[in-house]
């Protein structure tokens, strides 16, 4: 059980001689690693929980996307069933445009899953009759907004929860 020190004496002090010191600019570094894996500790949690939220509100979005444009063809069927063509043709050349901006995007940054866009292409090329009707004040132009409206709800409702969706 004996072991061998290196004891050495000077100015009055004992210290060990075998021992390995480390220098200032080895306690730094250490001290930075440290502090750079405290910091990511603290900074991974917050990026994933920042992720989360930014995906739901990517989702809200595009919710917020296909309940407008469905308001904008409720109401140019509303506007048109009580005879007030002139904002019933505003609102469905709003629809149209809005539409055409969706199906013209590319899947990746569209509102509309590929089914979706798929279902709602036909409708895209009613646009030019039924504004036209509307433009005339044909009463023929109201059922027809509301075939049309009620196709638009049957392409959304085709859609899978926000939650089995992939961004």
């Amino acid at each position: 059980m004996s072991e061998e020190k290196n004891i050495a004496v000077e100015d009055g002090s004992v210290r060990r001689t075998g021992d390995a010191k480390l220098s200032p600019a080895g306690r730094i570094g250490i001290y930075i690693v440290v502090a750079l894996i405290s910091f990511l500790l603290g900074l991974i949690p917050m990026w994933l929980k920042a992720r989360a939220a930014a995906s739901q509100r990517d989702a809200a979005r595009r919710e917020l996307h296909l309940s407008g444009m469905q308001n904008m063809l409720a109401s140019s069927a509303i506007d048109a069933q009580r005879g007030e063509y002139e904002p019933a043709r505003q609102e469905a050349s709003n629809f149209f445009t809005t539409l055409g901006e969706q199906l013209d995007k590319g899947e990746t940054d569209s509102t509309l899953t590929p089914p979706q866009r798929d279902n709602l292409k036909p409708l895209l090329t009613q646009r030019d009759d039924l504004i036209t009707l509307l433009a005339r004040s044909d009463p023929a132009a109201a059922p027809r907004l509301l075939e049309m409206h009620a196709a638009l709800r049957k392409a959304f409702s085709s859609l899978p929860p926000e939650s089995k969706r992939t961004p």
